[in-house]
């Protein structure tokens, strides 16, 4: 499982977790939180009525027929109160006040309950002995929802307990709100979890980019580029990148001195083989003429070891930067135009004609030493392997935002065999006119500076014959 996977769903687990208990709860507590809502104002209407009840109990006006008129009144009149969404038609009250021995004087809905004994009802019981007295009683004992809440109050007559007013109101609207309400509850719960899945899906994207940057660059590194180190912030990634870069360096720096060596002295060896024969042959008896043609091949074979020391020396120096250094505007037109009067004595030695084209105006920012060096070495080749008297065509144009430098030859081209290997250092094909090789170093370094300048270079053969040499460089 992929570790962008396992955070969205570590993440996702922590959500449901947290808020499935929650939720679950406060489901099963929110009838309790509508009963509690209820029960206060209970507790005020029950003090209130038995104050009342009380101030005229101790004047002697308590009449409980007056009390029957004015409920009777109450419950006929229809009501038209809507609350939250929820239709109130009726008074749904019951009130009931018991003597100081909890029997029922006055019973707003049972007027025939009246001489009953109540003093074992919960409500009045506590109240009578100066406790807060309340009950809930259902009608229906398996069913909830037909449960009636009591709230009782107590009637003090000079400082003593005369009696118990209790409220009585039945639970069926409080049913009401709490149906009307758990969908929308519900519809934010649901809301809530989606976002705790989108956001730890977002967050998951978010860890685990620099990571896929980091791979990414690891890749690069696994192919041959030369990459930048992405960019990762001020997280331990970033130290991790830079701990990769600071190894990849030291690896790179150990396996080229080696790589470098074992090339080096492999392409000397011959050369020196070469000198060392001539110059032990010097020592003999030989006319003047032959001692001049091993003087001649010294030279040349000298002259070849320098050559490629200097090769050897420029291209170390490319590989060991990070960055262009003097980065300008560089004018294709001008560019090329210095780079074949350069070739202009061996041109017309072949024979060889140029067909030119560059789109007007065309320029890359670059180094112009590193870039005229490159094309050179690209157009020395397709001088080396065109056959006397051919064409050379050279074109710069622009295309999705890259400048490509193209240069057909009408030469042999690549055998297939070692497609693969051409970039390679020191690896070289023998040139149809002579039968030599050269150093092998070129394309090498042309790679090299297409890399650093974040372009590339491409070989391919033409259909009918002829190589095709495509150097593309970012504008």
């Amino acid at each position: 499982m992929k570790l962008a996977a396992r955070i969205f769903l570590a993440y996702l687990l922590i959500s449901v977790i947290c808020f499935s208990y929650p939720a679950s709860q406060f489901f099963k507590d929110l009838r309790t939180f509508f009963l509690e809502s209820v029960e206060d104002p209970l507790a005020d209407h029950a003090t209130l009525l038995a104050a009342m009840v009380g101030t005229q109990m101790e004047t002697g006006r308590f009449n409980p027929q007056d009390l029957y008129k004015a409920f009777d009144h109450a419950y006929s009149r229809s009501l038209t109160a809507r609350i939250y969404g929820f239709q109130k038609k009726r008074v749904d009250l019951r009130i009931y006040i018991t003597d100081p021995s909890g029997k029922v004087i006055f019973d707003s809905l049972e007027p025939k309950n009246v001489g009953a004994d109540y003093s074992r009802w919960r409500d009045v019981s506590l109240t009578l002995k100066g406790e807060y007295g309340t009950r809930t009683t259902r009608l229906d004992p398996k069913d909830p929802r037909t449960s009636i809440l009591f709230v009782a109050a107590p009637i003090i007559i000079h400082g003593k307990n005369a009696g118990v007013v209790t409220v009585a109101k039945p639970t069926t609207n409080i049913n009401a709100f709490v149906n009307s309400e758990r969908p929308r509850i519900l519809k934010l719960w649901y809301l809530a979890a989606a976002s705790a899945i989108a956001l730890s899906f977002v967050v998951s994207l978010w860890l685990t980019h620099p990571i896929k940057r980091l791979t990414r660059y690891a890749n690069k590194i696994r192919d041959g580029k030369r990459p930048r180190l992405p960019p990762l912030g001020r997280t331990e990634l970033r130290d991790m990148g830079l701990a990769l870069e600071d190894m990849r360096e030291a690896l790179e720096g150990k396996k080229y001195v080696e790589r470098y060596v074992q090339t080096l002295t492999h392409e000397i060896k011959s050369p020196l083989s070469a000198i060392k024969g001539a110059a032990e042959l010097l020592d003999e008896q030989m006319p003047t003429e032959k001692r001049q043609l091993f003087l001649s091949n010294i030279r040349t074979e000298a002259n070849r070891i320098q050559d490629l020391v200097d090769r050897m020396l420029k291209l170390s120096e490319l590989e060991a930067r990070k960055t262009l250094q003097n980065v300008e505007p560089v004018c294709l037109n001008g560019l090329l135009t210095a780079v074949l009067e350069s070739k202009g004595p061996i041109l017309s030695r072949k024979g060889l004609q140029i067909a030119f084209h560059v789109d007007e105006g065309a320029s890359v920012p670059g180094d112009l030493f590193l870039l005229h060096q490159a094309v050179s070495n690209i157009v020395q080749n397709a001088i080396d392997f065109s056959p006397s008297g051919g064409t050379i065509a050279i074109t710069a144009t622009v295309a999705e935002g890259a400048l490509v430098i193209v240069v057909d030859d009408e030469g042999p081209g690549i055998p297939e065999y070692c497609r693969d290997k051409i970039f390679n250092r020191f690896f070289s094909l023998q040139r149809p006119d002579t039968g030599k090789k050269s150093t092998g170093l070129g394309l090498n370094f042309v790679r090299e500076v297409a890399i650093l300048h974040g372009g590339g270079i491409q070989l391919d053969n033409l259909p009918d014959k002829g190589l095709r040499a495509s150097l593309s460089l970012p504008i």
